[in-house]
């Protein structure tokens, strides 16, 4: 249960309390301060990137369960669904998924999908608000952002098992000159699910729904310690084990994969994007959960 209600815990509050008029009651623990207020805190930022990993509470908010970041413009609510397009759609902001007003320390958001919903608004320091739903006792903490000093390379590697989802398949478009021949040289496709990989030796240009799949298996992503730029991934070939890359992002639609072993560059590219909207098959199945990558202690060895 909340016990201590802080909504303005920063240097905007004083700005605010001298332009417009506000009730404010101050003790120990309690702060309470206008519609007003509150809709300038929300709007103080123009993204708010929702920190799922600092969740809390057995429940949740759907439409803040999907959101990588959120908005809050002028009445209208918007979310970033996707990895993919992040930065670019909707200027930045995403995509209109509801209306919003504000009332002394709460928010209400009329989601297009997931309906009206009564949210607290809680200040926890000059960048980081917490956004609290009474009625499963769960909080969400968001840190804000202007979308000029937002870091998006880092979300896409703190959300790399994500976007390597957001494709129906990946299809090899390179293979470096330099490098030993090996297995995964024949490898053209590949696909990521949540709990398994799937490959295909089927040509280039295939279509999707053509493709055959030869393998599954388990893979798994690595955080890389104090290399924030690099994940490891392996992917488990019954067949000869364990084949272990370096994992890097190009842009939103294309990876690189360097193989130690051989020497090789690959880069895939994705296709058949899934788009999270407004309603979708992924407003049912794509949902993040708390998460951490285990840790694996190699060096870097692509040169950037």
């Amino acid at each position: 249960m909340k016990t201590v209600k802080l909504l303005f815990g920063y240097t905007l509050m004083a700005t605010l309390l001298v332009s417009c008029y506000a009730e404010v009651i101050v003790d120990d623990e309690y702060i309470e301060t206008s519609a007003f207020n509150t809709d300038q805190v929300l709007r103080s930022y123009e993204l708010w990137y929702v920190d799922i990993n600092e969740t809390r509470g057995n429940g949740e908010v759907p439409f803040l369960q999907r959101a990588f970041t959120v908005s809050f413009d002028q009445g209208v609510f918007y979310a970033n669904n996707n990895i993919v397009g992040i930065g670019k759609t909707g200027n930045g902001l995403g995509i209109d998924v509801g209306y919003y007003n504000t009332y002394r320390g709460q928010v209400e958001i009329d989601h297009d999908v997931d309906g009206n919903w009564l949210l607290e608004v809680y200040a926890l320091d000059g960048r980081t608000i917490e956004l609290y739903d009474t009625s499963s006792d769960t909080s969400y903490v968001l840190r804000g952002y202007q979308r000029n000093n937002f870091d998006y390379d880092q979300v896409f590697y703190d959300n790399i098992g994500y976007f390597i989802q957001e494709y129906d398949a990946w299809e090899k478009s390179y293979t470096s000159i330099e490098g030993a021949l090996n297995d995964f040289d024949n490898e053209n496709f590949l696909q990521f699910s949540y709990s398994f990989f799937r490959s295909s030796i089927d040509a280039p240009g295939t279509s999707l729904a053509n493709l055959q799949w030869d393998f599954e298996g388990d893979y798994q992503i690595y955080d890389i310690p104090n290399d924030e730029t690099l994940k490891a991934l392996t992917l488990d070939y019954d067949f000869f084990g364990n084949d272990y890359f370096e994992l890097y992002v190009i842009n939103d639609a294309t990876i690189e994969l360097y193989h130690p072993a051989s020497g090789t560059v690959y880069e895939f590219r994705g296709r058949g994007y899934q788009q999270y909207l407004k309603s979708s098959k992924g407003t049912v199945d794509k949902k993040r959960t708390k998460s951490s990558n285990p840790t694996m202690n190699v060096v870097r060895k692509r040169e950037k």
